[in-house]
């Protein structure tokens, strides 16, 4: 299996060998069906099987399945045999970023700028959907033919259900140079500072063409770590500086955080709006991995934790009546809403609800809302400081007629009214415009 001219269930046709590990070897393929390239990664089911790494190969499946963004190397399916499981995922014809650094020593402020923006976006993604990498370095930062960054190799990656503080995470894992100080110390760490001091890590090596931390000695290299030991060269602008000094915080609590990242001058520098949107829409339609290949069928025993739905909001589905109750002739609501109810509003939408949920968590992140979520489609909007009579909290329901058709209601459950209506008139409306097909009362 893998030789070239193989092909692989009669979906895919093997080409040469693009690297291999202990356990893996990952080649280049063409896809039969359209001709697409695409890269597998071929396991040895019995060595995984003697080492004890099938729950970490479960793990990565599954997290892959999550993490759909255009900055995030893509699982598109997973196959297998009695000896081997195969990957099928993106193909990045440009290689590792690591590659480009080697070649050109270090790059400009303005490229790097470039690389960074899409590594925090695809890591900002992920902790969204509670999936921390633990091993952001450059050797994992693949480029596709039109330079677009991915991030890739999910196997040293966890999912945290919650982030309280009983969660925090234990396991020392990672590359020595990009570890954060708190992952050292061993006392527990918060898998969202740990990403963002890498990409701090990965931002000066960029920029400086060298790492911020190095000893020959682990000891000395733990030390420099833990105390933030660096200098940047002369060359490296004021204003990075200090964002570098934000993100290589030795202490967690006061570490920058991704959304502060991202509302920063420096960052935001030559950003495309126009560009963000499609990014947002190629997010909700890359292809899904075939649900049809159990995770059974690739190791012996299956875990809990994979097999369950990580779908964090289902859309309430609506009945026959409801649907009717939505015509302009036959809304009879305003003859039952309260003074809370007349808060809200509808729109209907032929985005899916990963689209539409997509757009919300967006919503929320440039508000600076927490966002709360249940399966019963409802999400929760909340301001973390108080207003004029208290917080306010949004609520954004989704129901389902169909799968491409959707019904949101958002309105106010608490809070300063006036103080929702103007966000909801010029920040939630106009950030949604995308993907509304039509306001509910509104004729168009």
């Amino acid at each position: 299996m893998g030789k070239k001219g193989h092909v692989l269930m009669q979906k895919y046709e093997f080409g040469c060998l693009l690297g291999q590990g202990t356990f893996a070897k990952v080649y280049h393929a063409r896809d039969l069906r359209t001709g697409d390239d695409v890269a597998i990664k071929v396991i040895d089911k019995e060595r995984v099987l003697k080492v004890g790494l099938v729950d970490q190969i479960k793990r990565e499946i599954s997290i892959m399945r999550m993490v759909k963004h255009p900055n995030v190397l893509q699982l598109y399916e997973v196959l297998a045999t009695k000896t081997k499981i195969y990957f099928i995922i993106e193909y990045a014809k440009g290689g590792e970023l690591f590659n480009k650094l080697a070649n050109n020593g270090r790059l400009s402020e303005n490229k790097a700028r470039k690389y960074f923006q899409q590594l925090i976006s695809a890591v900002d993604f992920c902790h969204s959907k509670g999936v921390y990498h633990r091993d952001l370095k450059p050797e994992n930062l693949l480029l596709d033919e039109n330079g677009v960054l991915k991030v890739a190799d999910f196997g040293l990656s966890v999912l945290v259900e919650s982030r309280h503080q009983e969660n925090m995470l234990h396991t020392v894992c990672g590359t020595p140079a990009y570890l954060a100080p708190e992952v050292i110390s061993r006392h527990g760490y918060d898998g969202a500072k740990v990403d963002i001091w890498a990409c701090g890590v990965i931002l000066f090596v960029l920029l400086a063409g060298y790492l911020p931390f190095y000893d020959l000695n682990l000891m000395a290299l733990y030390n420099k770590v833990s105390n933030a030991d660096y200098k940047c060269p002369n060359w490296v602008s004021i204003e990075t500086r200090r964002l570098l000094a934000k993100i290589l915080d030795p202490n967690p609590h006061t570490r920058i955080s991704t959304a502060k990242i991202m509302g920063s001058y420096w960052f935001r520098k030559g950003l495309n709006s126009k560009s963000d949107k499609m990014k947002k829409e190629v997010t909700t339609n890359v292809a899904l991995v075939d649900s049809s290949i159990e995770i059974v069928g690739v190791c012996e025993h299956q875990s809990p934790a994979i097999a369950e739905n990580h779908a964090l909001v289902k859309p309430t589905y609506l009945n026959a009546f409801d649907i009717i109750s939505l015509s302009a002739g036959l809304d009879l609501t305003a003859l039952f809403a309260n003074n809370n109810e007349q808060d809200g509003v509808k729109f209907t939408s032929t985005s899916s609800a990963s689209s539409i949920i997509s757009s919300l968590e967006d919503i929320a992140r440039v508000l600076e809302m927490k966002i709360i979520k249940n399966d019963g489609g409802l999400m929760k909007l909340e301001r973390l400081r108080e207003g004029r009579i208290g917080a306010l909290s949004i609520d954004a329901e989704i129901f389902e007629f169909t799968p491409s058709f959707h019904l949101v209601e958002i309105k106010k459950s608490c809070g300063d009214t006036l103080e929702y209506q103007k966000i909801l008139k010029e920040d939630i409306r106009p950030a949604l415009k995308d993907i509304v097909w039509v306001w509910q009362g509104e004729q168009q």
